[in-house]
């Protein structure tokens, strides 16, 4: 009987053979430590797309690398992305496959800058247009990575409480990002890259999974320089939270606990529609599938109750934008034309997730911030309150132990579906990537290419030395208690010590559980 793995490897083997019938003699050809594979050069770029790093998935297993191949694979296309809800084409358990964009395959040992995708853990792959490497790579003469790996249940349901044999899956799709990172240091000589120098960087999810990447051991010495983009990651799921949200997902899959190993072969598109189910921990929303404090993969917390000490060494950016949740909020007509007598119902604990009532909220505002607008109130406070406060957080408790540490506030502003203007959730994406005009960007107004120009070079900076000042930016100071300097991107980037500090001030007095966990 024929298993969807051999399968699978049987269909890798045909498409192998297959590949060099189609390559040119001029195409730049790599030799990895599974086999040979071939891109293309476009641009001045030598291009490598869906090569494999790690064999097709074992559900809830930890990765396994892949079964070496013989025959030239043909690098040609983006690999599959993680089943996930939504329109994310090319869809498959079989998605461990990473990008590669270079200058050279000479030996050339270019910073490597290794991209993780957002989404928070239940969405999205490395094969979005905005996160093409080539403007990247060609002007800063670096080496670019993305890559894809297990999302939501498939990738951090924790079932090993409920059922031996899976003592790993509320980690598995860190998991996959440790082995990708391992083909890096292993491979990315290969490409002109230097394994000795991989910056990760991430935007949302992408960065909460680079800070929960920062406290685990097996990712000890993968990766040298780190950037989050409004994303962070406090504190992780414990393990009796994690467990009583498996329940939930079970029972919505008609399973009882005893029953659980049977989830590992239903079909995937119930796994996903049960994820609809309410969390029982938040009493709102979908399930959540985040990392798992297992004690095993992961043995604490990221940042709490101080930064994870793997990762002081690190030089780390640490980013957010001005208006984060104009990105979630700024489309939804429930929003347009607040009054002070509407805007409590909007202020509800689902969208502040901290406890602190309203009232309390709109008080603090006006006494701050008296000539704001109801309007103003609602996406400062959700910003300051839910989206901004991990990254407080995570600065300090960086500054408390002498890490190095930048941190950023994104002001230039992009322009949301619906007309409004803000630095909302992913504003910073091309702006980083240089790719301001490509598909999906919605920062590419008059003087977005000049501010992309400063932040994407910073961030190359970074990966280069380990420091992203350069001739470009003001002198970007270590953020430091109690002065907190922060560069403010803009039209003209300048520096200021504790920007919205009356906010941070203000929500300092609400104790803070990220959001999930």
């Amino acid at each position: 009987m024929m298993t969807r793995r051999v399968a699978v490897l049987a269909g890798l083997a045909a498409t192998a053979t297959a590949a060099a019938s189609y390559a040119q003699p001029s195409d730049p050809r790599a030799v990895t430590t599974a086999g040979p594979v071939i891109g293309q050069r476009q641009d001045g770029i030598s291009v490598f797309k869906g090569i494999r790093y790690g064999a097709p998935t074992l559900r809830f297993q930890p990765p396994e690398p892949p079964t070496p191949w013989r025959d030239p694979a043909l690098a040609f296309d983006y690999g599959a992305a993680s089943p996930q809800r939504g329109d994310e084409a090319n869809q498959s358990e079989d998605c461990l496959f990473l990008n590669v964009w270079t200058p050279g395959l000479d030996a050339g040992r270019r910073p490597v800058m290794v991209y993780i995708h957002g989404g928070a853990y239940s969405s999205g792959s490395g094969s979005d247009p905005l996160y093409d490497g080539a403007r990247l790579a060609a002007p800063g003469d670096v080496v670019v990575v993305t890559l894809n790996h297990r999302l939501n249940a498939l990738g951090y349901a924790y079932l090993a409480r409920l059922t031996p044999g899976f003592e790993d899956s509320g980690n598995v799709g860190q998991l996959d990002l440790i082995l990708a990172l391992r083909w890096v240091r292993d491979n990315i000589a290969a490409f002109g890259g230097d394994p000795d120098r991989v910056m990760v960087f991430g935007q949302s999810g992408g960065g909460a999974k680079i800070a929960t990447l920062m406290a685990m051991p097996a990712a000890r010495s993968l990766f040298h320089r780190a950037a989050t983009m409004s994303g962070q990651q406090v504190t992780a799921s414990g393990p009796v939270n994690a467990t009583t949200r498996a329940i939930a997902w079970l029972n919505a899959l008609n399973l009882t606990p005893d029953r659980a190993h049977e989830a590992a072969n239903l079909p995937v598109e119930r796994l996903l529609e049960a994820q609809s189910a309410e969390d029982p921990i938040l009493g709102y929303g979908g399930l959540y599938f985040g990392p798992v404090l297992d004690f095993r993969s992961l043995p604490r917390h990221p940042f709490y109750p101080d930064a994870a000490p793997q990762g002081l060494t690190i030089p780390m950016i640490i980013g957010n934008t001005r208006e984060e949740t104009l990105g979630f909020m700024g489309n939804d007509p429930k929003n347009v034309g607040l009054t002070w007598d509407t805007l409590p119902a909007r202020l509800s604990p689902g969208v502040m997730r901290i406890d602190i009532t309203p009232e309390a909220v709109i008080a603090g505002y006006r006494r701050m911030h008296p000539d704001w607008s109801p309007d103003q109130v609602l996406i400062a406070a959700t910003t300051a309150g839910r989206s901004w406060r991990g990254a407080v957080i995570e600065a300090e408790e960086r500054a408390k132990a002498g890490a190095p540490a930048w941190v950023y506030q994104l002001d230039f502003p992009g322009e949301t579906a619906s007309g409004r203007k803000g630095a909302f959730h992913t504003a910073d994406i091309p702006l980083v990537f240089d790719n301001v005009n490509a598909a999906g960007s919605r920062t590419n107004g008059p003087g977005a290419q000049a501010v992309s120009d400063k932040m994407s070079d910073a961030f190359i900076a970074l990966a280069r030395t380990g420091d992203p000042n350069h001739a470009g930016l003001p002198r970007w100071d270590r953020y430091e208690l109690p002065t907190r300097q922060t560069l403010l991107f803009d039209l003209e980037p300048r520096m200021a010590n504790d920007p919205r500090g009356d906010e941070r001030a203000f929500f300092s007095a609400i104790p803070y559980i990220q959001p999930g966990t």
